[in-house]
């Protein structure tokens, strides 16, 4: 044993085996000499009756007073109780993010969560979880660290907030499981991006030549009669996208359209005359359970978006989306004096606040009755004709 130098570790030479020289000031620390000429800086201790050993670096990366400090502060760690080496290979052999994502999806998202949902999930894991942070170790990742991958798509703020309520979710869950301290959530006090809600009607003209459009496609074939009832469904009862797609004959019923598994549960939706009319005109398929029946047998239309592309253009409504639609239901409710809580039970909200967005339109009703109340007491008692110079008097 001897006291470890610079010039003592660089002259030791590489041997068929590995081998071990320890400092003569510092027990426990020492160099660790490979075949291959690798030296690395040691730090061993004796915990719970075995020997341990933590690597502290490579020489060459660190020097030696480097590497006997580090050695100093390990066997502090090993003097107050804890034990490094373990640590290390616990964290070494701790899931990285990706792994986490795997088993987030797996043991939650499949078990728990609707199709739809799963999708979102997946998207957001492929797309933008996983290129970033993936290789992090699960323990490791710091709130920076969410800050600076939210911040990355600030361009595309609706997709980032999903994807931080997706890592918050992940995270807390990674607490339950036992691979992050409790309350160690990285998401916490990350802020969100202001979201602009896009609310786009159609106007009653816009509806009508939407009609004609669709009309026209039906006639000429251009669109199947599926896609076309599809689409007047979905403005006759402001259901959602995938409830129209998925509906199925059985559940069609003197009650209306009874859905075991909407995205707030089972549903009764009230199915209008206009709405059954749609219906009696599509014919059923002894293969296909669906009402929007697709081109594969027994499937139902999956691709709903290329049509409206096509529907939309003629129709001079580009900018228009088919979830539109449902907002077009709820304004005509709205704007026709319908109470926001029977809009709210139409459209299958379990939240009154999801409903509200729609609470500035209940006042198109009563302006209207106050324009026509007054022009019946104007046309009574008159209003001044010439308008009159206000003067100030000083």
């Amino acid at each position: 044993m001897a006291k470890l130098t610079k010039r003592v570790v660089d002259a030791l030479q590489s041997e068929a085996k590995d081998y071990f020289v320890w400092d003569s000031q510092i027990a426990g620390f020492g160099l660790r000499v490979m075949p291959s000429g690798a030296k690395t800086y040691q730090a061993q201790y004796r915990k719970g009756g075995r020997t341990r050993r933590v690597s502290i670096g490579r020489h060459g990366k660190i020097t030696v007073d480097e590497a006997r400090k580090l050695a100093k502060e390990v066997m502090g760690q090993v003097a107050k109780g804890e034990n490094p080496a373990e640590e290390i290979s616990l964290h070494r052999k701790a899931p990285t993010v990706a792994a986490l994502c795997e088993r987030f999806f797996e043991e939650h998202a499949k078990q728990r969560c609707k199709p739809s949902t799963q999708g979102e999930y997946r998207r957001a894991i492929d797309l933008f979880i996983i290129p970033a942070i993936g290789s992090f170790k699960t323990v490791d990742v710091e709130r920076r660290d969410i800050a600076e991958l939210h911040q990355k798509f600030r361009d595309k703020p609706y997709q980032a907030n999903r994807t931080l309520g997706v890592l918050s979710k992940m995270f807390n869950l990674a607490e339950i499981w036992g691979l992050r301290p409790d309350g160690s959530n990285p998401c916490r006090h990350v802020p969100k991006y202001r979201e602009i809600k896009r609310e786009r009607y159609l106007s009653q003209q816009e509806l009508r030549r939407l009609g004609q459009v669709l009309g026209e496609a039906d006639q000429d074939g251009s669109e199947t009669p599926y896609v076309i009832a599809a689409f007047r469904l979905l403005i006759l009862t402001g259901c959602r996208l995938g409830e129209i797609q998925t509906l199925q004959w059985q559940f069609i019923t003197d009650s209306g359209m009874e859905l075991p598994d909407t995205k707030t549960g089972a549903r009764l939706i009230p199915l209008p005359q206009a709405a059954r009319a749609v219906l009696s005109t599509l014919p059923q398929l002894a293969d296909n359970p669906y009402v929007i029946a697709g081109k594969l047998p027994g499937q139902y239309a999956t691709d709903l978006q290329h049509p409206w592309r096509r529907i939309r253009e003629p129709a001079g409504i580009p900018d228009v989306r088919i979830h539109d639609l449902r907002h077009t239901y709820s304004s005509n409710a709205v704007s026709s004096g319908m109470p926001i809580q029977m809009v709210g039970r139409l459209l299958g909200h379990t939240q009154i606040q999801t409903t509200m967005r729609y609470a500035h339109l209940a006042n198109d009703p009563v302006n209207r009755a106050a324009e026509e109340n007054a022009e019946r007491l104007n046309a009574l008692v008159g209003t001044p004709t010439t308008e009159r110079v206000l003067r100030v008097v000083r």
